[in-house]
């Protein structure tokens, strides 16, 4: 960026201008990973019986949420404290993605990058 200040609200802008097939790259990320979870979360449809609607749509051993990606190994055995950490993560990305908002609003308003804003960044 060479050193220049620019707002939230322009940053993907800039990341196009610095590569400008990454949006295209990420496409193509996300959905290999979901097609991952896709064919090991949920059972074919040529296996869920004559008309494809019957039976259960996930594999038995699948957890929605649950990708099998934990290398540092935090993940709780206990399927409750699974629950109560996943929703507690759910609500952390909540938190999150207001404070995000927040921030782009106040660049909105005044047109200050935020951290030159409030930290003279």
């Amino acid at each position: 960026l060479d050193g220049k200040e620019i707002l939230a609200i322009d940053s993907l802008t800039e990341v196009r201008k610095a590569l400008p097939v990454f949006f295209e790259l990420l496409i193509v990320l996300i959905s290999t990973a979901e097609f991952y979870r896709a064919e090991n979360g949920w059972v074919a449809p040529a296996k869920r019986g004559a008309g494809g609607n019957e039976g259960d749509f996930l594999n038995p051993d699948y957890y929605p949420g649950d990708v099998g990606f934990d290398p540092l190994g935090l993940k709780p055995t206990d399927a409750e404290e699974f629950a109560v950490i996943q929703t507690k993560e759910l609500q952390n990305g909540r938190l999150a993605m207001l404070a995000v908002a927040g921030l782009v609003a106040q660049e909105l308003v005044d047109h200050k990058p935020i951290l030159l804003n409030d930290f003279g960044i």
